[in-house]
């Protein structure tokens, strides 16, 4: 085994296959009571910093099940950790004073995407993982599903475990949906996943599981597949809880046949919570926020250890590829930082969408390399779809690019652009019009766009300070610390080089018009493509009062006397819904 890598140190070079010795122990009395100990208690606390010595005396003495013989599954076991709000510095090995062994390990240790790219919040960056499609390709792309909303992941889109469902797999979800509930179609369950054990909405309490989404709007919200997971409310921090679940997932399957986990850690999302023993490390930082986001940090790191060992202990690891990213960019308000880059989650500048990201895994041809071809989070759909030996219909328009050569072997990536996104209904800019397009886009409206190395916001891009590390000082962050820009009073468009100029500080719209046209055409194309906004007003029926104190499908079909046939319940059906679907808004507006 390699040796750990600490934080700010260069990656080692291209390491071997692993290999693990085909003869295991026998499990012993003391193995079987550690196995008892795991699924009667769940969370096993490796703490951080585990030397490989004793992971490999701890692998011996609990007697792991025997890796996958030549009989096991071709199909590797695909593991997606997804965290929350963490932002582009907050990670060892890009130089934070946060401490992050485990996650800088196992980047060393596997390919650092740095060119990796999602959404600025969380609903639009779940729904392009699991569709591989744009936002203005699935109706989502602006704001968030709030929970009072009768709106969800459209369900005429294949997800990406319904996929892999085809091909044999298990599939299994951990932690934060956020892809909308109000009716039960909308769940996990009915989305592909054999099981899920987590929460609905965006955020909520680490300990209770209770969110409130405005007075007299609160409830509970953890859930064990289709029903409120009552006897889960005991207290326990959720990250730590989540991680008891992926362990007993894994103690469970049989490693010769596939697993899908997707594993969405509510963790490090406000509300800033984490246990006191955690803190110990962060004394020095004064700023409070910083010491909480910081040691809620440390604890999923240990989480991602103990998913890791699980990994190995149960027989999965030597076939297994680990993927770990951001959902967003973090927010400095909430002890994020994403310095050097500009902006934070919430806006389409680097530090709202540029994310950490990496892969690991024993399948990997270049292990500890870095890998800075353009990579976005659509792109895992057709990825996973094919390592998994699936197929995807011809007829089926997808965003993402089948990325995995470019991650194992270090080709060139099919990916020459992104379409961060267009936002027809966001906050318009006042100073935009169709003449500052050329005529050809009008800037008024919130966009931006990626084409190889040229990137190019219009419209409203959101909050653009950088935020350095001395901002957390104080019990800010101090915005007299951070570098602030005044934008011009008639300013709705910027281009930079994101190649030369990652952290955005040199506008070139003035100087390239011409390349400022060709960005603007290409928004304009694909406008065109776009279907409708779905973002319906709330619906007082999703009151958790009116649903036994839980958050949790609401809509309902109203009991029928006579039961029609099939077809006339169908029409009944869609005229009941004629209200809801009136109030979607297009995004196919003409310039």
């Amino acid at each position: 085994m390699a040796p750990r890598e600490c934080a700010g140190h260069p990656p080692p070079p291209p390491l071997q296959a692993w290999v693990w010795p085909g003869k295991m122990l026998a499990m012993g009395a003391l193995a079987g009571f550690w196995v008892l100990s795991l699924l009667t208690y769940g969370y096993l606390s490796w703490g951080q910093g585990l030397e490989d010595e004793e992971e490999a005396a701890f692998r011996a003495q609990a007697g792991e099940r025997p890796e996958p013989s030549t009989a096991s599954t071709s199909q590797p076991h695909l593991i997606f950790i997804l965290a929350d709000d963490q932002g582009f510095r907050d990670v060892g090995y890009h130089g934070s004073e946060i401490k992050t062994p485990t996650l800088d390990k196992l980047a060393a240790e596997g390919v650092k995407l740095e060119n990796y790219y999602v959404q600025p919040i969380c609903t639009p960056s779940r729904s392009q993982f699991i569709t591989g499609k744009y936002q203005i390709h699935t109706g989502l792309q602006h704001s968030i599903i709030r929970p009072t909303q009768p709106n969800c992941l459209p369900l005429d889109n294949a997800t990406l475990p319904q996929k892999l469902k085809e091909v044999g797999y298990s599939t299994h979800m951990v932690g934060k949906w956020h892809l909308g509930f109000y009716r039960k179609e909308c769940m996990p369950t009915k989305r592909g996943f054999d099981t899920f054990f987590g929460s609905l909405l965006g955020s909520g309490d680490y300990y209770t599981h209770y969110k409130c989404d405005s007075p007299g709007m609160c409830g509970y919200d953890l859930y064990e597949n289709d029903n409120a997971a009552w006897d889960y409310d005991n207290g326990i921090y959720s990250t730590q809880m989540y991680t008891q679940r992926v362990q007993q997932i894994l103690a469970s399957h049989d490693p010769r046949k596939p697993i899908f986990l997707y594993i969405a850690y509510q963790a490090v999302h406000s509300p800033l919570q984490a246990p006191s023993r955690y803190f110990e490390h962060y004394r020095s930082i004064v700023n409070i926020n910083r010491r909480r986001y910081a040691a809620m940090l440390s604890c999923l790191d240990e989480a991602i250890n103990n998913v890791t060992l699980a990994l190995k202990t149960y027989g999965f690891y030597n076939n297994s590829i680990i993927i770990y990213s951001s959902d967003n960019g973090g927010q400095p308000t909430a002890g994020g930082s994403n310095w050097p880059l500009r902006g934070s989650k919430g806006t389409y500048w680097e530090g709202g969408i540029r994310a950490v990201g990496f892969v690991h895994s024993p399948l990997l041809k270049n292990k500890g390399t870095v890998c800075k071809e353009l990579v976005h989070i659509t792109d895992w759909y057709p990825t996973l779809i094919s390592l998994a030996e699936g197929q995807i219909d011809e007829d089926i328009q997808l965003d993402g690019y089948d990325i995995w050569e470019t991650i194992s072997e270090g080709l060139r990536s099919p990916r020459v652009d992104i379409l961060h996104n267009i936002d027809p209904i966001y906050t318009k800019a006042k100073n935009g019009s169709l003449a500052a397009g050329y005529g050809i886009w009008n800037t008024a409206i919130q966009s931006a766009i990626r084409v190889q190395h040229w990137k190019l916001l219009t419209g409203n891009p959101g909050y653009s300070d950088w935020v350095p590390p001395q901002s957390f000082s104080n019990l800010g962050p101090n915005r007299w610390h951070n570098e602030r820009i005044t934008l011009s009073t008639g300013k709705s468009v910027w281009l930079f080089n994101i190649t030369a100029d990652p952290y955005e500080r040199v506008d070139l719209s003035n100087r390239y018009p011409g390349i400022v046209k060709k960005l603007l055409r290409r928004l304009s194309q694909y406008n065109k493509t776009a279907v409708p906004v779905r973002y319906p007003p709330k619906d007082p029926r999703s009151n958790p009062r009116l649903n036994g104190g839980v958050w949790g499908p609401w809509y309902k079909e109203e009991n029928k006397k006579k039961k029609p046939s099939k077809k006339k319940a169908e029409k009944k059906q869609k005229k009941k819904l004629m209200p809801r679907t009136n109030i979607l808004m297009s995004s196919n507006v003409k310039f």
